[in-house]
């Protein structure tokens, strides 16, 4: 993987660069689409590309480790042609989805057992054999396995669950060295910076993470339930430390506004399920506020979902149809608000980018925070 850095923001720390993998290039800052079980939701894979047009999406280890297993993905020849994406992808390594199972899962220092959601069986991750799982998936770029802490989380806890997350990671790094790639094409491994909201521990983090040498470090922990002043103050301190001249990936943020706050804080890379998610429960995102098309208010309305959207979807039906898709329960209303999100994000991200290269990031910034901080 190659990152090259073309252009800083004169007000913030905001940065535009270029990834590139052997499928292709990634302009940053980017938002990644989740795609945990090999799909994004409600969307087909062409919609994908021609309407939302991401440079990368993300799957998840966890989920694919489950279903289809990994007998299947390796058959297949990796996840890219098994769901027919022949542009990046990105693997958490299930962390987070194992922290998400508190009460059916046990973190010992060789790894964590848990209890699959799906049929009560019990499996059992290790730093060693994440890095197989995702071997076999075959992602562009990978995840560490670590230890994702809860809001609020005692000190002490924070601390040594930081220290076990370095230890994972130097085995993970060891076991990735140490294994080839199954598909004919490099990967790259993130290590993942952690400490909960304490700063001390962050800084302590981003330094071990900052000396692994890994070409490209990200940072967990965040968007678990902290308020939005302590994302940025642990955002701003992590990224004071890592690399410049490797890209810096903010793992499950968030809102658009937490994007764009945390592009002027330096980061590069994002994911969330909020944009799929939110759509399917009638929440759309726009540049002038947040729409739920559930309102009553929108039942006569029959002006486009968002005249300034950019998919065929937002000019193509009216407010008014859409709410009456929602109304009966309709999962064309679902997939309609899902593609107009996606593409929202993805138009902010490219957005900022514009900015960041023409020098004026920031008041552009300002103005589109005030903008989408509004309930239409």
């Amino acid at each position: 993987m190659e990152f090259d850095l073309l252009a800083k923001d004169s007000g913030s720390k905001a940065r535009a660069g270029e990834i590139t993998t052997a499928h292709g290039k990634i302009e940053t800052p980017i938002f990644m689409p989740v795609g945990t079980i090999g799909t994004v939701k409600g969307v087909h894979q062409r919609e994908l590309k021609e309407e939302i047009n991401p440079d990368i999406i993300l799957g998840n280890t966890y989920h694919l480790y489950l279903r289809p297993q990994m007998e299947v993905l390796r058959k297949a020849g990796g996840l890219h042609k098994f769901m027919n994406w022949d542009r990046n992808i990105l693997t958490d390594s299930g962390g987070y989805q194992v922290y998400s199972l508190s009460a059916n899962r046990k973190i010992k220092e060789e790894g964590v057992k848990f209890k699959s959601h799906i049929d009560g069986s019990y499996h059992f991750f290790t730093p060693e054999n994440v890095m197989d799982v995702q071997r076999t998936i075959g992602a562009d770029i990978i995840m560490a396995f670590d230890e994702c802490t809860p809001y609020p989380c005692d000190y002490r806890y924070a601390k040594r669950s930081m220290h076990m997350t370095h230890r994972w990671l130097d085995r993970c790094m060891n076991h990735f060295h140490n294994t080839p790639p199954l598909y004919g094409y490099d990967q790259t491994l993130f290590p993942i910076v952690q400490g909960s909201t304490y700063k001390d521990l962050r800084q302590q983090s981003a330094e071990y993470i900052a000396n692994a040498g890994a070409e490209g470090n990200a940072i967990g922990g965040l968007s678990v339930g902290e308020p939005a002043e302590e994302m940025y103050a642990m955002t701003e301190v992590v990224t004071a430390i890592l690399p410049e001249d490797k890209p810096r990936y903010l793992m499950g943020v968030g809102t658009p506004i937490n994007i764009l706050e945390n592009i002027a804080l330096g980061v590069d890379m994002f994911d969330c399920v909020m944009p799929t998610r939110n759509a399917r429960n009638g929440m759309l995102f726009t540049a002038h506020g947040t729409i739920n098309i559930k309102n009553k208010k929108w039942y006569d309305d029959f002006s486009p979902i968002d005249e300034m959207g950019i998919t065929w979807v937002d000019t193509e039906y009216s407010k008014a149809y859409l709410k009456h898709l929602f109304s009966v329960n309709e999962m064309l209303g679902k997939q309609i608000a899902t593609i107009h999100n996606l593409g929202f994000y993805l138009w902010l991200t490219r957005e900022a980018r514009k900015h960041i290269i023409a020098g004026d990031f920031r008041e552009w910034k300002d103005k589109m925070v005030k903008q989408m901080d509004k309930r239409l």
